[in-house]
């Protein structure tokens, strides 16, 4: 292991106990392999410069984090199903645990099935070609529990403060223009039975022990595909269907759930900008959800600026290496509340995968052949960030960086101070850190991402 008199020594295992008031905690991960959430002895508080490379400022505060995860998606669930027992439960321990893992709190569920699964796409109420249920008799989530509620509920067991939010790829194909999940749009005939489909989702989930906290109407509702679930909306649409139906509806029925819209790209605001517009429908409203597949993360603080009482939620994109971590230090700088990466396991052929998507190399990667689960680099990149930021920490303002070195800080709910920084550059990189008149200096390796906490 390499080290230096200014890098931080990463030479003990992870202490999660209450931090000094005089000491600053660390922990690093690094591409290559060296450091992996390793933490080191703390670093002393001094009098430091005010000309630090990095102040912090915890009297400026932003947004406060709900949480962070990825996805119970089909695929996840299943490779998790191959597993055994033993095996299996190490994976859930070192995804959602706090103290052993890295502590994910915030899940998105699939409504019914995305494009990644190894098994024809389902909703909860597949008829026969020409067949209708508008009393939804035929409503079941049974395929679920093959082994989707399974893997949910192994991660509740592993972590009770979970949170879930949800969102549907596709309505039932009777309910759509093309009679089937793929393409197509919902029949505004149908907007009321699919509403109540959505609220039938929320109520046998939570027969099941697993609350919704907050529900997406559509995954990107602005894509449409025939060789997979999609279903396409536009901002008016959403609009109406919010406003007079499912708004009211979940009010009725008082189902205490978050409605998030939008639930794509950073382009296209136009689309939350006519749902959050309407005072009828936004009075539903909780916030906008995005993706990051197209335009850049500057439309969240756009959107953020133009309508101040809704709040921004990332729900959708994994991201890879340092420059990964540089990613998510822009989402939360842009005021997520939340970051939720896509798929956690896939097997080394990227399996299974039934949609016209590439995927990249998951973060947890199962071999098919051995049943055995590596933990590649992106699974402590995100620990950087997910073991140490709880819900409920507000952001606080730092100095910006670059594409290249970059940092977000927050205050945890006890008082801490936590600060993540990323070194995306190809070389090791000294800097100093100040907070009031104390702070300290340390280095990161190249390619690596540094979690630093204390009380100020």
């Amino acid at each position: 292991m390499r080290t230096s008199t200014s890098l931080v020594l990463l030479i003990c295992c992870l202490a999660m106990s209450a931090p000094s008031s005089e000491m600053v905690e660390a922990w690093i991960s690094s591409e290559n392999g060296d450091y992996a959430l390793s933490g080191g002895p703390p670093i002393p508080l001094t009098e430091i410069a005010p000309e630090a490379d990095i102040v912090i400022d915890p009297a400026r505060v932003y947004q406060s984090i709900l949480g962070m995860g990825a996805s119970f998606d089909h695929a996840t669930c299943y490779n998790w199903s191959l597993l055994d027992e033993g095996a299996r439960a190490e994976v859930i321990r070192k995804l959602f645990d706090r103290e052993e893992g890295i502590g994910m709190n915030l899940m998105r569920l699939c409504i019914g099935t995305s494009d990644f699964v190894g098994e024809p796409y389902y909703s909860y109420n597949d008829l026969p070609e020409g067949e209708t249920d508008l009393e939804l008799r035929r409503f079941s989530i049974e395929k679920d529990r093959d082994y989707i509620l399974p893997a949910v509920k192994a991660a509740q067991a592993a972590n009770p403060d979970l949170r879930f939010l949800a969102s549907p790829w596709s309505p039932p194909g009777w309910m759509k223009t093309t009679g089937t999940m793929l393409a197509g749009k919902l029949k505004p005939e149908f907007y009321d039975v699919y509403a109540r489909y959505l609220l039938r989702f929320i109520r046998a989930y939570e027969a099941e022990g697993v609350p919704i906290h907050a529900l997406t109407l559509q995954n990107e509702p602005a894509h449409i595909d025939p060789n997979y679930p999609t279903c396409l909306w536009n901002g008016e649409e959403q609009r109406d269907f919010i406003r007079d139906h499912v708004g009211p509806l979940f009010t009725r029925e008082g189902a205490a759930v978050k409605l998030w819209c939008w639930d794509h790209n950073y382009s296209r605001l136009e689309f939350p900008r006519a749902v959050l517009s309407d005072p009828e429908a936004a009075r539903y409203v909780d916030g906008t959800a995005f993706h990051f597949y197209e335009g850049k993360v500057e439309a969240m603080s756009e959107l953020k600026a133009e309508f101040p009482d809704k709040d921004i939620y990332f729900t959708e994109g994994s991201t890879f290496r340092t420059r990964g971590a540089i990613q998510i230090i822009g989402i939360l700088r842009h005021w997520a509340r939340s970051y939720n990466a896509w798929v956690i396991m896939l097997d080394e052929h990227r399996k299974p995968n039934s949609g016209p998507h590439f995927a990249s190399r998951t973060c947890l990667e199962f071999d098919s052949k051995t049943r055995e689960v590596t933990h590649h680099f992106d699974y402590y990149m995100y620990g950087q960030f997910m073991k140490f930021i709880r819900r409920d920490a507000v952001r606080v303002d730092s100095t910006l960086g670059d594409t290249r070195f970059n940092n977000i800080a927050v205050r945890n709910p006890d008082g801490a101070l936590v600060l993540v920084v990323a070194n995306a550059s190809g070389a090791a990189r000294e800097f100093s850190v100040r907070c009031g008149a104390r702070g300290f200096a340390a280095t990161t390796p190249a390619r690596s991402v540094a979690t630093f906490r204390w009380k100020p």
